[in-house]
């Protein structure tokens, strides 16, 4: 048969390889040992590459009730982060025998296009941030098996929930600034409606609240440079003691900090201290380097993809947040004197 010509078939395959169909279906499917001999599957597999054969399977999948396919629906990509939580679920699933399809909301948040004219019928399950967590009703994801990513346990709409130890990551970065001798703290918080982010602000105020002579002031941004630096020049503009430290809840608001400071004429970490959340590329890119809280983009997408597995085999996901890690650069140090 003509390359290009038609599409091969598995008659075609079993014509060239001199076997019956099903000997093809076998050595396809990976179930013919025992059945055929090893001469005849390494011929069939040869004559399948010389025409270029690619086994029909959405049938197949059509014949089993499921697609073998994955939607993960995740803020849109702004950052690294989320194209490193879609790398380690893609991994996992690649050694189950699934695919992943990305989904990123357009808007970043709140509610995107169906992607299929119907999501049931074409995915067996859903891994989604909590930060994207309105797209799936566009989708209909939510009546799908769904796994939620950085969203609350006590009020998920997933049949599973997998999250970072966020409280841990701003207990760490709150621990290392008190520990320098700063007292006068501004929390860059991102201007998302997101568990995680209300859970960083909670966490950030119980923790500066334990100590004596701490104040916290608090300005919103989008998780964009221009924002943030906006931001932090009103934020810096305000009267009142100049805040020591700007503790950001993502590296990018943090960029955003860096280049205010710049402007307004004041030095990191001479005169300002800045920390941030993620340890992205950019943690490193930045003079000096951004003392940040390592998440494991990676290993976050690999503990969804297993706890969805999980929940689509009828067993209990493992328990347990992910631990993350503070990495001090040169952004923070003692306050100067006042």
């Amino acid at each position: 048969m003509a390359r290009g010509s038609t599409r091969p078939t598995s008659r075609d395959v079993a014509q060239a390889a001199g076997v019956s169909q099903a000997a093809v279906s076998l050595v396809l499917g990976d179930k013919w040992r025992g059945r055929v001999s090893e001469a005849t599957a390494e011929r069939v597999r040869r004559a399948a590459d010389d025409l270029g054969y690619r086994p029909n399977l959405a049938a197949r999948n059509l014949r089993l009730g499921h697609t073998r396919t994955v939607l993960l629906v995740v803020p849109a990509l702004t950052t690294e982060f989320f194209a490193g939580v879609y790398t380690g679920a893609a991994r996992v699933a690649a050694e189950h025998g699934f695919g992943v399809v990305l989904y990123p909301s357009p808007e970043g948040v709140g509610p995107a296009r169906n992607p299929f004219a119907s999501a049931q019928a074409a995915l067996d399950g859903v891994i989604a941030s909590s930060m994207a967590a309105d797209a799936l009703t566009a989708i209909r994801g939510d009546r799908l098996p769904l796994v939620m990513l950085d969203s609350d346990p006590e009020g998920s709409l997933g049949a599973a929930t997998v999250n970072l130890d966020i409280p841990d990551a701003v207990r760490q970065v709150a621990a290392h600034l008190l520990d320098l001798g700063h007292r006068r703290f501004l929390h860059l918080a991102a201007d998302v409606p997101s568990w995680t982010f209300e859970v960083r602000a909670r966490e950030l105020a119980a923790r500066l609240g334990t100590v004596p002579g701490t104040s916290l002031r608090t300005a919103r941004a989008a998780i964009a440079v221009e924002d943030a630096q906006a931001a932090t020049e009103a934020a810096l503009d305000t009267p009142g003691p100049r805040p020591t430290a700007v503790v950001c809840d993502d590296d990018k608001l943090a960029v955003g900090a860096y280049k205010a400071l710049r402007r307004l004429g004041l030095r990191v970490p001479d005169d300002i201290s800045v920390t941030g959340v993620d340890d992205l590329g950019l943690a490193t890119a930045v003079d000096p380097e951004l003392t940040t809280v390592r998440l494991d983009a990676e290993l976050f997408g690999e503990h969804g993809m297993r706890a969805l597995l999980a929940v689509l085999e009828g067993r209990a996901p493992d328990a347990g947040d992910i631990p993350v890690e503070l990495v001090v650069r040169g952004s923070t140090a003692p306050p100067s004197a006042p």
